[in-house]
């Protein structure tokens, strides 16, 4: 009962980040969207996305210590990557949006983003797809 408590605890840590980060998501795609039609200051913008980069990463970094904890190897080894990437952006200090850049970054944020929300998803599956399994197990 106890691994099936802690998928699930991990099943929804990790709908708190993709809701978090669809929302938010969302939200920075229309301000890129919006800055590169000129609906938008690049300020305006930036502000927006920068507050939502940290809790991002803080969400993400407590799946990955829950399943390190718990003992879910597999799920720690396929979540590792996207934490290290994330750990490697903010020591390196471009997890910012810079207001001065932020026309030259433009395409390479999309797609950085579209990227982070596909890794979510696929881990998503796999969490889904292990608490089934360890439903049907016990």
């Amino acid at each position: 009962m106890g691994d099936l408590l802690s998928w699930l605890f991990s099943f929804f840590l990790l709908v708190a980040v993709l809701e978090h980060y669809n929302c938010n998501y969302l939200l920075q795609l229309m301000c890129l969207a919006d800055l590169e039609y000129d609906y938008v200051n690049p300020y305006d913008s930036a502000s927006r996305i920068n507050r939502v980069v940290v809790p991002e990463f803080a969400l993400q970094g407590a799946l990955c210590f829950l399943h390190l904890v718990t003992g879910h190897w597999l799920m720690f080894l396929i979540c590792l990557p996207y934490l290290y990437y994330n750990i490697k952006v903010y020591t390196d200090r471009c997890h910012l949006v810079d207001v001065t850049e932020i026309f030259n970054q433009l395409p390479w944020d999309k797609k950085v983003r579209l990227y982070k929300l596909g890794y979510l998803v696929i881990l998503l599956a796999f969490s889904i797809f292990w608490m089934v399994w360890s439903i049907v197990d016990e």
